[in-house]
């Protein structure tokens, strides 16, 4: 079965189902084959032996030894996986995930481009997001970190090479952002996984050319979680929506000892510095009303020193006194606004360093940027710091929005629209992305 070909070589990647008769049974086997002068093989399955009685077992092996040809990619290996769900459509993604990760490292150079642009074009169909987010309940981040480091190998060996050609696999490609939603017991969750070169950079003119500087900050992978809880009061239809937790980090894709070979080690990557979240009900009519739960902050005051000496005054004996009062900024601060029946929580970072400055919307100084290494070296170890000792950062919710509803809402399911914008440092990369979460309002 052809997987892919090239028009102008007439070359084909193939996936061949073979037949070995034994004794007294009949075993199959899958390959993927690319055919070029000869056919030459680049991946294949164990043999499974098929028997009248199990025919049902043949496929969860096939698949069995797909995923772990994808998971081995990484070094990560899968000793058993059981679906039954789907398992048709979460083969069919399996597999064309597989046919990528081989075009990438086993193609013929002058075919890989169309090769991975076709089979990507497959995998961001509909029906293969739908069979993707069953998988990624099971493999989760193994499968993506998998995935990413196929694609960042295959963008970092075109920019070293000089190869113009444009990637399929930049943001907001749906095979390279992925992100998938769920609602269950009142908590709504939104999981994204991204490989940072595949992130778009503001200002590429400013990209770092330190190479062991590069390799640090490209083979990571951003993992995001949003989470949200939400409650109905029945008498008003009052929709609180609340955030739960929000936590983002930057995780290596290589193992610490080549990332410290190749690279200065997995403490130098990109940081986030902003997270933006919109909830959007895609049900206007039913809207009456839309509150938040935050004042706007001030920002926080703190006495910098009380001084006393034997004051210059006309009278016999005087004291003169004076304060001084320094300005402290949150390295994190909160805001909310409110644009029509769409709710706005954002997170942004300040540097006290630069008078408290929010990091995001600048860049380190020029002094720095020849030597990107000193720049926010404390970060991860000072007593301040404003991220986990691992680089990423967690925010603990309690603030929310509140939509005040029509009572003729009652009984509807109503779609919430989640957009998120999450800028990193330190070459000032963005990810954005979209989900939709489902809630059914009481009766």
């Amino acid at each position: 079965m052809k997987i892919c070909n090239s028009p102008s070589t007439n070359q084909s990647l193939n996936l061949v189902i073979s037949k070995h008769s034994e004794t007294q049974s009949l075993s199959l086997s899958f390959s993927i084959y690319s055919e070029l002068h000869d056919p030459i093989s680049v991946w294949s399955s164990n043999c499974s032996t098929l028997r009248s009685a199990h025919t049902t077992d043949l496929p969860a092996g096939f698949l069995h030894d797909i995923i772990c040809g994808v998971l081995s990619r990484s070094l990560f290996r899968l000793p058993n996986v059981q679906i039954s769900e789907d398992s048709g459509k979460i083969f069919n993604l399996a597999a064309f995930t597989l046919a990528i990760l081989v075009s990438i490292y086993e193609a013929p150079s002058n075919l890989r481009h169309e090769f991975i642009k076709k089979i990507s074009a497959q995998l961001m169909r509909d029906e293969m997001r739908c069979a993707a987010k069953k998988l990624m309940l099971m493999l989760g981040e193994l499968w993506m970190r998998s995935v990413n480091l196929g694609v960042t190998n295959w963008t970092m060996e075109g920019r070293w090479s000089g190869d113009g050609s444009p990637s399929p696999f930049t943001a907001p490609s749906p095979f390279t952002v992925f992100s998938y939603a769920l609602s269950a017991s009142r908590l709504w969750k939104v999981q994204v996984y991204c490989p940072v070169v595949a992130m778009i950079m503001e200002h590429p003119s400013r990209q770092t050319k330190d190479e062991k500087m590069l390799f640090s900050l490209n083979y990571q992978q951003l993992e995001g979680v949003i989470q949200f809880s939400h409650t109905i009061k029945e008498n008003w239809i009052d929709v609180t929506v609340k955030v739960d937790n929000i936590r983002c980090d930057l995780v290596r894709l290589v193992s610490e000892a080549l990332m410290a070979k190749q690279g200065y080690g997995s403490d130098e990557k990109h940081f986030p510095s902003r997270v933006s979240l919109q909830l959007t009900p895609m049900a206007p009519p039913d809207i009456l009303s839309l509150s938040v739960s935050r004042s706007t902050d001030n920002p926080v005051l703190e006495v910098g020193g009380l001084d006393a000496s034997p004051g210059v005054m006309p009278a016999p004996i005087g004291i003169g006194v004076s304060a001084h009062e320094a300005v402290t900024p949150m390295p994190w601060k909160f805001e909310h606004a409110v644009h029509g029946n769409t709710a706005s929580l954002g997170r942004f970072l300040h540097d006290g360093a630069r008078g408290g400055r929010e990091v995001s919307t600048g860049e380190p100084g020029v002094r720095r940027l020849p030597r990107p290494r000193p720049w926010f070296r404390g970060r991860y170890i000072s007593p301040g710091r404003p991220f986990t000792r691992g680089g990423g950062m967690i925010f603990a919710g309690g603030e929310g929005v509140c939509w005040r509803m029509r009572p003729a809402a009652a009984g509807k399911t109503v779609e919430w629209e989640v957009r998120t914008r999450t800028p990193l440092h330190t070459e000032t990369r963005t990810l954005e992305f979209r989900e939709l979460l489902q809630l059914t309002l009481a009766e």
